[in-house]
């Protein structure tokens, strides 16, 4: 109980603390919070991850009731990727935000939702009771819109805030419908309720009711086509909130799904299914619009959709695992979704971090005006290398192990396949090949057009290399990619309790853990260390050869140009034009261009811009026909004070009248009964 009171006093002591700072106590006051409230639950959740129990009972309200708060296996997972995500983040967002200081009251706020923000994340993964669940929620979504709109002199950032908060609130709709329906059924706002209504109505009304919360999950985490806020939300944010929302805040969306599959008893098989499809959908949407963006901040933002997909499909194996009964297919299908999860708020948030560092130094996020940035800042650049090798993975980084698992469970799953299951297993192989492919074909283009080449865009102001303290928690997390690569058997093991909740096995016991399959990844991801450390070997050797030897740099032969210029390298558009004329059927592409006149043209320009069709079909079609038919009814607003005293009466007299005319309609119906 004293840690309770300590995780609730020590946000609001930080909050009232903050306004009344100086500005370095503002940053040491939030980050000293987010810290502790880290240390204290990290501590919680390691010693339930070594077997014990964690369960307090608040004595609650009269509304919502007693209040159980408990951490299981799964949530312990997901709290320590929040608080890693939040010591990270927290850290670099002390030496990014250093550039708004002439801001104090937009700071303040900031620092405030920060606290708040963490702590309602940590919060959701502990609630067992739906009242209390959806303030907490209700908090995180609130957090999360005041942070992103940090610039609200922007009027696209005010929009993508608006965005996300309606969208948001529908999210949050979704979940208030499925936590009423179980208490008006059971009397109960406990998670427990949930659990025996599911289990006295199995069969349609549970697939109905796990739908519900699946939709308002779903929309968090964005699975298409739940996905439309993600492109808008992440790039208006400053660089240490995107990251935050891409790498930790969408995961509680998948938090959600997972801790419904273990309170609802379902089909597994056809839920898994269902999962299945929406997350290879999503995977392979998401990447295809990311190879098309200009804002390197948007295409993060669509591979957060991509990589939702790659956890949807383990989610989505290990249910159909379950449901055929499948113990090494059930349980590789949940690791992989789990260690995913934790691959993805790696990698993705160090993607944010160094965009954020090349966005301060240069500031802009549009990819054709970017080149050459290795040369001004390489270790970004590397940085930003390593996380690109890992979010396509490859070996040998920490994306490799999750999807090397998946692929193993898909192994597993067609030896005692039936010709019916073939189908999502091929269709399921040919998502994650698609996937892989198209992901390295994005960065690829992402880092040779950013980093690589000349520069193609005059800046007024010299582009340097942040400081080595913005840069400490970017190794932070490098050094975490590498660890999982090198070393992936110590994060399975701890993934075994985890799993346990979802298949019941006292331990992870089938081959893929124990035996073959788990040697040739880790022999994998060894030999891929041996060739780097060789390389490395043959440059210091190089290095060390000509170290006393005149070395000179002389330009390239540039293809035979006299006078090669930055314009004759490739841009963003042309590096994937023959991949959006042979997909052009799936995009949506607005170009806007000045054609080329005469025979020596001085001047010409070509603008392309990408287009979710998603988006267009599912959220402009119908706002633009609602607000036609709103139209209509403009002429009740004219602007004269007769009609709205009017107005006033008319409704005055039908609030009268309802009561009469109520009991009047029912003396008919009664009379006509009687006929």
């Amino acid at each position: 109980m004293t840690l309770v009171w300590s995780f609730i006093l020590i946000p609001f002591v930080a909050i009232c603390l903050i306004p009344f700072l100086k500005m370095k106590g503002k940053a040491i006051a939030v980050y000293c919070a987010v810290s502790v409230i880290a240390f204290i639950t990290s501590y919680l959740a390691i010693q339930v991850l070594n077997g014990q129990n964690f369960i307090i009972t608040l004595p609650g309200s009269y509304l919502s009731g007693p209040i159980n708060l408990e951490i299981d296996s799964l949530s312990a997972w997901f709290m320590l990727i929040i608080n890693f995500g939040f010591i990270t983040g927290g850290f670099y967002g002390l030496f990014y935000m250093k550039a708004y200081v002439n801001q104090p009251k937009n700071l303040n706020l900031h620092g405030i939702l920060f606290v708040l923000l963490h702590a309602s994340l940590i919060s959701l993964c502990a609630i067992q009771n739906s009242i209390a669940f959806l303030v907490a929620w209700e908090i995180m979504a609130l957090s999360a819109f005041l942070s992103i709109i940090f610039e609200h002199e922007k009027v696209a950032t005010i929009r993508a805030g608006i965005n996300y908060l309606i969208q948001s609130h529908i999210s949050i709709l979704f979940l208030t419908i499925g936590f009423i329906w179980v208490a008006s059924q059971t009397g109960s706002y406990d998670f427990s309720a949930i659990h025996r209504y599911s289990m006295a109505h199995s069969g349609a009304l549970s697939l109905m009711l796990f739908l519900f919360f699946f939709n308002g999950f779903a929309i968090k985490a964005g699975f298409v086509p739940f996905h439309t806020w993600l492109p808008y939300a992440h790039p208006a944010a400053p660089a240490h909130i995107s990251g935050i929302m891409s790498g930790i805040l969408i995961k509680i969306g998948i938090f959600g799904i997972l801790r419904m599959l273990l309170l609802i008893q379902v089909n597994y098989i056809t839920v898994g299914n269902l999962i299945l499809v929406i997350s290879i959908i999503s995977g392979i949407y998401g990447v295809m619009l990311a190879i098309l963006q200009h804002n390197l901040k948007k295409l993060l933002a669509y591979h957060s959709i991509e990589n939702i997909g790659i956890i949807g499909i383990g989610i989505g194996l290990g249910c159909i695992g379950l449901g055929i009964n499948n113990p090494v297919l059930s349980s590789l299908g949940f690791a992989g979704a789990l260690l995913h999860t934790l691959n993805h708020s790696l990698f993705k948030s160090l993607l944010f971090f160094t965009t954020g560092n090349v966005y301060q130094a240069t500031h802009t996020l549009d990819i054709e005006k970017l080149g050459g940035i290795v040369k001004k800042m390489p270790q970004t650049s590397i940085l930003f290398l390593i996380a690109a090798l890992a979010i396509c993975g490859l070996p040998p980084f920490n994306g490799f192990i999750s999807e090397f698992i998946l692929y193993t469970g898909l192994y597993h799953w067609i030896q005692n396949a039936q010709m019916g299951s073939l189908i999502f297993i091929i269709f399921t192989v040919m998502g994650l090949a698609m996937i892989g492919g198209l992901a390295l074909m994005c960065f690829t283009k992402a880092f040779g057009v950013v980093f690589l080449g000349n520069t193609r865009h005059s800046f007024q102001h010299e582009i340097k290399e942040v400081s080595f303290f913005q840069l400490m928690p970017l190794y932070a997390i490098a050094a975490v990619i590498i660890c999982i690569g090198l070393f992936p058997r110590l994060f399975l093991d701890v993934l075994i309790q985890p799993v346990h909740l979802f298949t019941n096995l006292k331990q992870l016991q089938f081959v893929s853990f124990q035996g073959n399959d788990i040697d040739a990844l880790v022999s994998v991801s060894h030999a891929s260390w041996y060739l780097i450390l060789l390389v490395l070997l043959l440059l210091g050797i190089r290095k060390w050869a000509l170290n006393n030897r005149t070395v000179t740099v002389l330009p390239t032969w540039a293809c035979g140009y006299t006078a090669p210029t930055s314009k004759i390298q490739y841009t963003a558009s042309s590096f994937v034009k023959t991949y959006s004329k042979l997909l052009g059927m799936f995009f949506l592409i607005s170009k806007r261009e000045k054609e080329v006149q005469g025979i020596f043209p001085t001047d010409a320009h070509l603008e392309t811009h990408p287009y979710d069709k998603i988006e267009k079909w599912l959220i402009d079609y119908p706002v633009v026909n609602f607000k036609t038919f709103m139209g209509r009814f403009r002429f009740f607003q004219n602007g004269k004070l007769q009609f709205y005293i009017l107005y006033g009466i008319t409704f005055i007299i039908l609030i009268i009248s309802i009561p009469i005319l109520y009991d009047k309609i029912i003396l008919f119906l009664e009379f006509l009964k009687q006929l």
